[in-house]
């Protein structure tokens, strides 16, 4: 750990102080929770390790890896978690030596799964913990602990639970509910009279003063002994908490195999809650002082802060939003804030070790019942106002419901498979398909005649496209073939954009292999293109097809790079079977083009003799986008390629010219600078027509002139209708 610069060291100090006088009560308090139920002078016990806890965690989990101003000391969930298990098998007859045992090691082992989860890389994850199922156990725990503390509060023996409790009105202890009361009126007016002092220590103050004051008259209350009113003498029964501590590790024997796994879901649970909470603290840190922490890291220090509070008898903690905001406020700046804290915890426990047995339990109850009802999240209820969050709702009212009638640890399980189902079902109610669209409305970036295109036209209803999306897996196969099956009896090309598919698993896979299967039987392909390189999950798409099976040298399935190349090699197979495949034809000639069809030989002869011809290699760039020129070119053989360039390194395919076609156009009518590349995808041939050329012959030749402005205006205005035609399939 950094020391603090000198400037920082007061912002240190005063952020530390305030953060301990937020957290050591609450320490006291979530210890007394855990240990009371186990009779005589455990609550006293519980004190001592909510003390203990806050001064290991303080110092521990900052010096190894906290982030800055981040405060880690006792904490709710802990308490719930530890006090539910205490209870559990204290009602089950376990003797109380391999109990204290099992608490401690339950601590040990939730630090080192906190260590493992920031070793291998985990801190990120545990951030994605559904919202619902941290909302529901927040809530949960925050019910469970005023449920816990309502019997104290209310001053019943400590063998009566929540419901009994309340029912048992004659065994009401009227000086423990005003005190109780006094400290819970207390916190929660405090803010309007002072934010100098936190609100837990002035709500603790005023419990311990209305606890003296009512034993002015109340003698008997000014007593430790057999005094089940205030926490007790911190040495307990016997030689101590030291022997205590010393004797839970001497029965390590009693423990067996058995006793030993059942620690492990509990202590899975508890590393957790920690983690969640630290994290979640960590994160709004980042938001108020614009920094960015370390999650993995944070998670070692978290883990071994823990590891240490248990070692020497303390409860387990994690990030605290509320003592942190506190040492944010009052000045903290780095990680030595937190170890500060830490230290006087330590100070405060051996100053005032001795005032601490005065504590009212009513008090600390007070506390805990703020806190608790500070957990629950009441802005949950707005989900139920909308039915697309009902379902959230519900799985935030299991989690809360099991938390209390179950256990807070089966809580968790079922919270997280709720929101599995939960996620499952929101993939399974997306629709896979984005959009569809036929071959005779979508058609590729090759520019073809108007005799192909009315081919293309009336034919090109043997293709269909699917743009897909979302994830495709075991949940949505029965909605995608369902999609295709209509498709699967009528069309010979199926192509699939898989471009915006985020997952194939097995099932899915296995589907498309029966569809190319059938599709093969009449002579059909399946074609993919723009399979993503790389999904959300790191896995190659066309890898994983080949590994599946599903492509291979004799399989019915086409693979392409972009959609356009998919489309277009369709397109080429459409012309070839009606026989009109041109590639392969002699050189044309003027007359053999459509924007000079029936005109007069003399005046064929007349422009030809102003054209230059130009071979161009295939890769040869013809021009450049932003070169001069005002030159139309007319394609006797070969395809050319119109690129737009995006920068150094990318372009985008615009369109692809045949034989026959023509290109460069628009500089030729505007006399502008190109705005995009042309280059020779194969061999190429050109007829090159220059502008100026083309002004001299229009004198002698203006029919012809005005001609050829004319074809050149309707093959542009046929090219627009296609396009718009696409548009609108597009849209639709």
């Amino acid at each position: 750990m950094k020391f603090a610069l000198p400037a920082q060291l007061a912002g240190d100090f005063w952020g530390g102080l305030a953060a301990m006088l937020v957290a050591l009560p609450s320490a006291i308090a979530f210890g007394v929770t855990i240990y009371a139920p186990l009779g005589g002078s455990y609550a006293a016990y519980g004190a001592l390790a909510g003390i203990l806890g806050a001064t290991a965690l303080g110092l521990v989990a900052p010096a190894i890896g906290g982030a800055n101003r981040l405060i880690t000391a006792p904490c709710a969930p802990a308490a719930a978690v530890l006090s539910a298990f205490a209870i559990e098998f204290i009602q089950q007859g376990v003797h109380l030596e391999p109990l204290l045992l099992m608490l401690v090691l339950l601590g040990l082992l939730a630090g080192l799964l906190q260590v493992t989860f920031g070793a291998v890389g985990l801190g990120r994850l545990i951030k994605y913990m559904p919202y619902p199922v941290v909302s529901g156990y927040l809530s949960g725990v925050g019910l469970y602990i005023i449920a816990s503390q309502v019997p104290k509060f209310l001053g019943v023996p400590k063998d009566l639970h929540f419901w009994e409790a309340l029912a048992a009105s004659n065994a009401w202890r009227w000086q423990s509910i005003v005190v109780g009361a006094a400290t819970v009126a207390v916190m929660l007016g405090a803010a309007r009279i002072t934010r100098v002092v936190p609100a837990a220590i002035l709500g603790l103050l005023a419990g311990v003063l209305a606890y003296f004051a009512l034993g002015l008259t109340a003698p008997a209350l000014l007593t430790l002994q057999d005094n089940p009113l205030v926490v007790g003498s911190l040495g307990g029964a016997g030689d101590g908490f030291g022997a205590a501590l010393a004797g839970r590790w001497q029965a390590f024997g009693q423990l067996g195999v058995g006793d030993l796994q059942i620690l492990v879901y509990p202590a899975l649970t508890l590393a957790v809650l920690l983690s969640i909470d630290t994290l979640k603290t960590c994160v709004v840190l980042d938001a108020l002082t614009r920094s960015r922490h370390d999650s993995n890291r944070v998670l070692v220090g978290q883990g071994l802060g823990n590891i240490a509070s248990a070692a020497i008898g303390g409860i387990p903690g994690a990030g605290q939003m509320g003592a942190t905001l506190v040492n944010l406020s009052s000045g903290g700046a780095s990680r030595f804030s937190a170890a500060i804290e830490g230290a006087l915890s330590l100070v405060a426990f051996l100053a005032l070790g001795a005032l601490i047995a005065w504590v009212p339990v009513a008090a600390l109850a007070g506390i805990l019942i703020v806190v608790g009802v500070r957990m629950i999240d009441r802005h949950s209820l707005q989900f139920l106002k909308s039915r697309s969050t009902i379902l959230d709702f519900a799985v935030i009212l299991a989690v809360i419901v099991t938390a209390l009638t179950v256990s807070l640890i089966a809580a968790s399980g079922i919270g997280i498979v709720l929101a599995v189902a939960l996620f499952v079902r929101e993939q399974i109610g997306g629709n896979v398909v984005r959009r569809k669209a036929y071959g005779n409305q979508t058609f590729s970036k090759q520019i073809r005649l108007a005799e192909e295109m009315k081919i293309l036209t009336q034919h090109g209803d043997q293709t269909v496209i699917f743009e897909l999306q979302g994830s495709l897996f075991f949940g949505t196969t029965d909605q995608f073939y369902s999609a295709l099956e209509a498709e699967l009896k009528t069309r010979t090309y199926i192509i699939l954009d898989m471009r915006r598919v985020q997952a194939v698993d097995v099932t899915a896979a296995h589907l498309l292999e029966q569809v190319a299967d059938m599709l093969a039987e009449r002579n059909g392909f399946l074609i993919f293109s723009q399979l993503p390189h790389k999904l959300p999950s790191g896995r190659d798409m066309q890898q994983y097809f080949d590994q599946v099976g599903l492509v291979h040298a004799e399989s019915p399935v086409k693979v392409f790079d972009e959609l356009d190349e998919a489309v277009e090699w369709v397109e080429d197979r459409i012309l070839a079977e009606a026989a009109l495949q041109h590639t392969d034809e002699k050189l044309l000639n003027l007359p053999d083009f459509d924007l000079f069809k029936g005109r007069k030989e003399e005046t064929l002869v007349a422009l030809e003799a102003c054209m230059e011809q130009h071979a161009c290699q295939a890769g040869e760039k013809i021009f450049a986008s932003s070169d001069s020129g005002d030159e139309l070119f007319l394609i006797r053989r070969g395809e050319v390629r119109i690129m737009l360039p995006l920068d150094d390194q990318q372009s985008h395919h615009l369109s692809t010219f045949g034989q026959g076609s023509f290109f460069g156009e628009m500089a030729f009518l505007d006399g502008a600078q190109r705005s995009a590349d042309a280059i020779a995808y194969t061999a190429t041939d050109l007829y090159v027509l220059k502008r100026q050329d083309f002004d001299k012959i229009a004198e002698g030749h203006k029919r012809a002139a005005i001609q050829l402005l004319e074809g050149l205006a309707s093959t542009l205005a046929r090219r627009l209708r296609y396009a718009d035609a696409e548009m609108r399939a597009l849209e639709s």
